[in-house]
């Protein structure tokens, strides 16, 4: 035989066994997909609210409940309240070991962890609720979102939102500037850091024990979320003043943790489940905060709370505060100088939108 004729044997040979190999991978990663297709996978969910707690308690278990039945029970999610498993300011690191596969609180809770996380979560003076999800899936957000937890084994996906907030309860009247000096005041995020920077005290604690500590003076303010959730915990039964606008989170944005190994353990569709429950959350939980916090408003109103709106010398002066902070916040890490520059770059441009047509519509559709 001549040479080339032993060369061409040989390729066909060659040929054959790489077809036949990949007939056997593409039967291996077939056999894979369809045993993780049959498998069921039973995961812990650990938030940082109390069990069925309006509003961003009950969207957990919502997502929950879409999970279990778009999957036809093949990926139950059990939802667990702050401290049934673990403290409700310690879900990211629970998530992070692989303690619970998901999780479900706010960003800005572990930023003593992940300090470019507070980014992703409320801004002091900055986006609402539409501003902040057109940043996240539509200007980049998401991705420098999961840059950031991927190193800690977490994949984020927003899961809620509150919309605008309320400034808080207060039990010392707010009409200067020099009436934050020595408040202690539960607040997080980098509203907590203007608030230190204005003279106050920052106390750090979940909702169940927020009352407590306003009733008994541990705390002289405190800001939860709005009406909705205020009102269920009674804060206007423990403070007397009630101030707005919530300048300090315009919107906060939830979100659902996943542990990284767990999710790469789940086939294509229900991974497409997860993401999906998730998005519809997100969009739920900012609809039933807009309706209830009107309800809870005319109820608080109707039992005589007086609301307060805070002076224009005082917001100025935050606001002046709030920039500051913000750019030094993002200086102190360049994971969040990163995240800051890219973010400040694309909500300029929402303003400038926002400017243009929906301020106009917000001034004057009531006469």
């Amino acid at each position: 035989m001549k040479r080339r004729d032993i060369l061409a044997a040989a390729g066909v040979g060659l040929a054959a066994t790489a077809l036949a190999g990949c007939k056997e991978n593409n039967e291996a990663s077939g056999e894979k997909q369809a045993a993780a297709e049959q498998q069921t996978y039973n995961w812990k969910m650990v938030t940082s609210w109390p069990k069925n707690f309006p509003g961003v308690g009950v969207g957990a278990e919502r997502f929950a409940q879409l999970v279990n039945e778009m999957s036809g029970g093949r990926l139950t999610v059990k939802v667990y309240a702050a401290g049934e498993l673990v403290p409700a300011l310690e879900v990211f690191d629970a998530v992070s070991r692989g303690t619970a596969e998901m999780g479900h609180g706010a960003p800005y809770y572990w930023k003593g962890k992940v300090p470019a996380a507070q980014f992703f979560c409320a801004l002091p003076f900055g986006p609402n609720a539409q501003e902040m999800n057109a940043w996240l899936h539509y200007g980049g957000g998401m991705q420098l979102w999961e840059e950031v937890y991927k190193p800690f084994g977490v994949l984020p996906m927003a899961c809620g939102a509150t919309g605008v907030q309320t400034a808080g309860w207060f039990n010392k009247e707010i009409n200067s500037v020099e009436d934050f000096q020595g408040l202690k005041m539960r607040t997080p995020g980098l509203g907590g850091e203007v608030l230190t920077k204005m003279g106050g005290t920052v106390v750090n604690m979940p909702a169940g024990e927020i009352f407590t500590a306003l009733q008994t003076g541990a705390i002289d303010a405190t800001e939860w979320i709005g009406p909705y959730n205020d009102l269920a915990l009674g804060l206007h039964k423990a403070a007397k003043y009630y101030y707005t606008p919530g300048w300090q989170e315009p919107n906060v944005t939830f979100e659902l943790d996943v542990n990284l190994k767990a999710w790469e353990s789940l086939p294509d569709d229900l991974k497409a489940i997860v993401r999906g429950a998730a998005r519809y959350v997100n969009g739920d939980m900012l609809d039933d905060y807009n309706a209830k916090n009107m309800e809870a408003m005319e109820e608080l109103r109707k039992q005589g709370v007086e609301v307060r709106r805070l002076p224009d010398e005082v917001l100025t002066r935050l606001r002046e505060v709030a920039s500051e902070v913000v750019d030094a916040s993002a200086a102190a890490d360049p994971v969040a100088a990163k995240v800051w520059e890219q973010q400040s770059a694309y909500l300029k441009r929402l303003y400038e939108y926002a400017e243009l047509n929906e301020k106009d519509i917000y001034n004057i559709r009531i006469g």
